[in-house]
């Protein structure tokens, strides 16, 4: 008997769960939690709703709305069998089974309560209560409203209600979410040196201290953007494995008046309760900007945050182990203030990288990157001078993102080149269609600068010459690589660089006898370096060993800017004598120069026609072979 029990419990169980696998239920497991209740303003909203619904047509009585005439009849009748007379309204019943309720209008009618009198009909007054109508239209609404915004402020969090203004909203890094250290930040290694001394401080202050010796309260970070200021600023917390307080100047000041001076003293009264750490300021120039700048006047919030920070900064004892950090890309503006000793008192220039740092800075962005072989990055950190390291992050990127493009395996070399070109002349226009002549113009152009550029004693060699269209309104570009870091030029270099510039102009003249408009920048750009050699590097013999152009100074006094001319019309004229002269010197060189090697300007021409790219070294080859055969064809002296 046992047995055929179990049985038909076993089959009962399983009638039960195919029931619920058809129907969609699901049994909850013993041991399951409860799902977490979640409480939404709709569901109030929903049940308001419904409740008002119900009660509306569900619950109510029906009352039959009629007019005045109709129940001065009912009245006549003798069907009315109470009354209720409101200021406004009229509600009353008619007699018989069932009761039905009727309201009507109530208008001015003087014989109304004689009426009521003679077919004697139980009326009565009615006083409407306006605590009602109060409760209603004020408290109401007002209780709505408050709990809105007590839902919406937990929703926000306990940070962001209305006093959360006056907080920091600095990002605070413990020690260990930092994860960056110098290793991270190559090719500035002088800069890490610098804050070398930082690190042993924060790490060992009484090495220091024992001595006497006092660490600089701030140090300002200065150099171009992109050059790892902040990254830098990382690495720092990161060595010495300290909290890192990160905010950028900008988020200091809102719109509201004494919020940015209230956020930093509650940056620095947190800072304090975290020593030792490092409180880092991106974007100083934001809130340091010199005072008396507005040229509106006033006491402005900016001026007045920036007021409170060197108040900060001038009460902060650099005993108790913070470090004050900050970067910016323009130290001229800064307010002196600033820069005085007591404040940010050492400023670390974080330069561009040389060829050595440029390496050093590939290697590290490019350790996740599956190269090929052929990829030599000394080569290529020689092709990128001026980069600074997120434009070689970026160009490491780049690559990457076109060899997948392609479904590559890997990243070689020709997806580094495709790179480079975009970063420096831009995106490749495919659908920008030249004609047959502008297409030539252009081959001769490009074809004019690069034997310039070869034929002359201190050019960078040409690395490509190309008649693609690029960017916005590049319609080809020769490409030079430079053999070494360059920082000083000479008269001689300056003069070739005039020559290159103008090598593109003098090849439309020499060829079409025509110019076109395609020399534009190069003559805006041969322009200024004929000036700046003229007025401010003293190079041009008439005028001597005199600057006519003064740096432009930032207008840290209300006085104003200096003059930016600081001579007279005459020695105006002979300047712009001079610049011409230069120019005009450069023009008769190229054209010396392109008039020589007119066959290989235009089998240049006709294979950057044919294409489209041709690159330094087959340009090279045929400038060798073209005086080689002139070399043969001399006659021999007797």
């Amino acid at each position: 008997m046992k047995m055929a029990s179990n049985g038909n419990k076993d089959q009962q169980k399983n009638i039960l769960d195919n029931l619920r696998s058809i129907f969609g239920f699901k049994e909850r497991q013993k041991n399951a939690l409860p799902p977490k209740a979640r409480f939404s303003i709709w569901y109030f909203l929903i049940t308001i709703f419904l409740f008002t619904y119900l009660q509306q047509y569900f619950f109510s009585a029906k009352v039959e709305t009629i007019p005045y005439s109709q129940f001065k009849q009912y009245i006549a009748a003798g069907n009315v069998g109470k009354l209720t007379i409101g200021p406004e309204n009229i509600n009353g019943t008619l007699k018989g089974e069932p009761v039905q309720k009727f309201t009507t209008i109530r208008v001015v009618d003087p014989d109304l309560v004689k009426d009521l009198d003679e077919h004697k009909v139980n009326y009565s007054g009615h006083y409407e209560s306006k605590f009602l109508s109060t409760l209603l239209a004020w408290v109401i609404p007002i209780g709505l409203f408050f709990l809105i915004w007590r839902y919406a402020m937990k929703k926000m969090g306990p940070g962001m209600g209305v006093m959360s203004f006056s907080k920091s909203k600095a990002k605070i890094f413990a020690e260990s979410e930092t994860k960056v250290n110098f290793d991270d930040a190559a090719g500035i290694d002088e800069a890490k040196e610098e804050l070398q001394e930082v690190v042993e401080f924060l790490s060992n202050p009484g090495k220091f201290q024992k001595l006497g010796g006092r660490i600089p309260k701030g140090v300002l970070l200065v150099g171009p953007p992109g050059t790892g200021k902040t990254l830098l600023a990382r690495a720092v917390a990161g060595e010495a494995e300290v909290p890192f307080f990160s905010i950028s100047g900008s988020e200091f000041v809102e719109m509201f008046v004494g919020v940015g001076a209230a956020r930093v003293r509650d940056l620095f009264a947190q800072a304090a309760g975290q020593a030792p750490c490092i409180i880092f300021i991106d974007e100083l120039d934001a809130l340091g900007k010199a005072r008396g700048m507005n040229v509106m006047g006033g006491h402005d919030e900016r001026e007045q945050t920036l007021n409170q920070l060197l108040v900060e900064m001038d009460g902060f004892e650099t005993n108790k182990g913070v470090i004050i950090m900050a970067a910016t890309n323009r130290p001229e503006i800064l307010d002196p203030a600033l820069l005085r000793p007591g404040r940010f008192d050492r400023q670390v220039l974080v330069d561009r990288p040389d060829l050595k740092g440029r390496e050093a800075i590939l290697k590290i962005h490019s350790k996740n990157v599956v190269l090929s072989p052929e990829v030599d990055l000394h080569k290529i950190a020689g092709r990128t001078p001026g980069f600074v390291g997120a434009d070689l992050a970026n160009l490491i990127n780049e690559a990457a993102l076109l060899a997948a493009r392609k479904d590559k395996e890997e990243v070689g070399i020709t997806d580094f080149d495709e790179a480079i070109d975009r970063m420096i002349a831009g995106l490749q226009k495919k659908n920008r269609v030249m004609n047959a002549q502008e297409k030539e113009i252009v081959a001769f152009h490009e074809s004019g600068h690069a034997i310039v550029a070869e034929s002359v004693e201190h050019a960078d060699p040409v690395h490509k010459i190309s008649i693609i269209p690029r960017g916005i309104a590049a319609l080809g570009y020769t490409q030079q690589q430079p053999t070494e870091d360059r920082y000083l030029m000479t008269r001689s270099e300056l003069l070739d660089r005039l020559a290159v510039l103008l090598g593109g102009r003098v090849a439309e003249e020499l060829v079409f006898k025509e110019i076109s408009t395609g020399a534009q920048n190069d003559l805006q750009r041969a322009t200024d370096i004929a000036r700046s050699m003229v007025t401010e590097y003293g190079m041009s013999d008439r005028l001597g060993l005199v600057a006519y152009e003064r740096p432009r100074q930032p207008m840290f006094l209300p006085e104003g800017f200096a003059p930016e001319k600081a001579y007279s019309e005459s020695k105006a004229a002979q300047i712009d004598e001079e610049v011409a002269r230069f120019v005009e010197e450069a023009h008769q060189r190229v054209l010396k120069i392109l008039s020589e090697r007119r066959n290989i300007l235009d089998d240049l021409a006709h294979l950057l026609s044919q294409k489209e790219s041709v690159q330094g070294e087959e340009l090279r080859k045929m400038l060798s072979e073209s005086n080689a055969g002139m070399a043969n064809s001399s006659p021999e002296a007797d």
